[in-house]
């Protein structure tokens, strides 16, 4: 038997249990794909409902369930986590990685309340989420957290300042919970670069041979990239590796050097 998501053999139910937001397409997805390839059943959420069962239908509703609902409500965290457990019975993952970027344009004429809808998405929702599972099920059986932060995190990022600016805050958070829930709950962060989705469209299209020649390994990345990223931070064999953000950029920071 295979699984649509991949093609691959159905593994064997690994007995976790992971809730990833933002995933009915993009990154969110290849998380999802990676992790319900591995044997994880897994919860996830989305603003779209037709897009979330479009999705679970794919993954494949044997292993996973879609929890409709905006991010940044804090009804629909405790909700999509109340269904995970009654579903799974556990909630061994969290990925954040539901996110938003509406305004494009220099910090100096940002709409200020445009950069609280980014800050309240990006990170508010990532801190409720971690609240949320460590109360349902961390605190005392211990997990993994990933948090989806970007390159633009650690970097200028001309035009998306408020993308920024909110993923640098996620990084700060990510060192926060790392912190507070270590021992027994890991958190780290994946920073991607351009990945090919329908969110990052805005910074390649019409020019994608053009944006991948300035990355060393010579592509844009695909949500598969960050899957694979994810899986491994949420697997035993980062069972020693807790605040770290995994920059996973196609080596286009290689560039950044003088010469």
């Amino acid at each position: 038997m295979t699984t649509e998501a991949t093609g691959a053999p159905e593994a064997q139910d690994s007995g976790k249990v992971a809730l990833i937001t933002g995933a009915s397409r993009g990154i969110g997805y290849g998380i999802a794909a990676a992790l319900v390839a591995r044997g994880d059943r897994v919860c996830i959420t989305g603003r779209n409902e037709d897009t979330l069962k479009e999705a679970v239908d794919k993954l494949g509703a044997d292993r996973v369930i879609g929890v409709p609902g905006k991010a940044h409500d804090e009804a629909h965290q405790a909700y999509a986590v109340e269904r995970a457990m009654e579903a799974f019975g556990r909630v061994d993952f969290l990925i954040n990685n539901a996110g938003t970027n509406p305004v494009f344009g220099p910090m100096a004429e940002l709409d200020l309340n445009v950069a609280r809808k980014v800050y309240e998405t990006n990170v508010i929702s990532a801190l409720g989420f971690a609240q949320q599972t460590w109360r349902a099920w961390q605190k005392d059986n211990g997990g993994a957290i990933v948090n989806i932060a970007s390159v633009a995190a650690v970097s200028a990022s001309p035009f998306i300042g408020a993308y920024g600016m909110s993923k640098a805050a996620m990084v700060n958070l990510t060192l926060q919970l790392a912190h507070e829930f270590a021992p027994g709950v890991r958190v780290n962060a994946i920073a991607p670069a351009v990945v090919k989705t329908k969110f990052a469209q805005a910074l390649y299209e019409g020019r994608e041979a053009e944006a991948a020649a300035a990355y060393p390994l010579g592509r844009l990345g695909v949500p598969e990239d960050i899957g694979g990223a994810a899986a491994f931070l949420t697997s035993d064999q980062s069972d020693w590796i807790t605040g770290q953000t995994l920059v996973v950029d196609g080596g286009i920071f290689l560039n950044a050097g003088v010469g």
